[in-house]
């Protein structure tokens, strides 16, 4: 499958302009090609009670399966100035979920397998 990344790179910056971060002014959006075409989005959004705050990825998720599901192919995550960002390590996890070793996640040194993230990562097949 052909990865505009230019395409997904414009759609997680447009997402993370209407990221809710009030408290840490730090927004973020993602964007996700999925394996059926779809391009996915999420931001973060933010809480008073800062342990309940969602991450970008949760939302992408979110979005994801609401919209049908799928396998992840191509992720790109942004900060508030559109640069790369390396989602934490919650969200890496949920990634993985999603998309496993062979997604492709933008990095400020270009796509790189997403094993590369998050190396012997646990998963569904664990669980078997």
């Amino acid at each position: 499958m052909n990865i505009d990344w230019e395409k997904l790179h414009s759609a997680a910056t447009e997402v993370m302009k209407h990221a809710y971060a009030p408290y840490s002014n730090f927004k973020v959006g993602v964007a996700a090609l999925v394996d059926d075409g779809r391009v996915v989005v999420g931001c973060n959004s933010e809480n008073a009670s800062y342990g309940v705050g969602l991450c970008a990825e949760c939302g992408l998720i979110s979005s994801l399966t609401a919209s049908g599901g799928g396998r992840l192919i191509a992720v790109v995550c942004v900060d508030g100035n559109g640069d790369f960002l390396s989602p934490c390590g919650r969200c890496r996890q949920l990634l993985f979920e999603h998309g496993g070793n062979e997604m492709l996640f933008m990095t400020p040194d270009g796509p790189k397998p997403f094993s590369t993230l998050l190396p012997w990562a646990f998963g569904p097949e664990d669980l078997k």
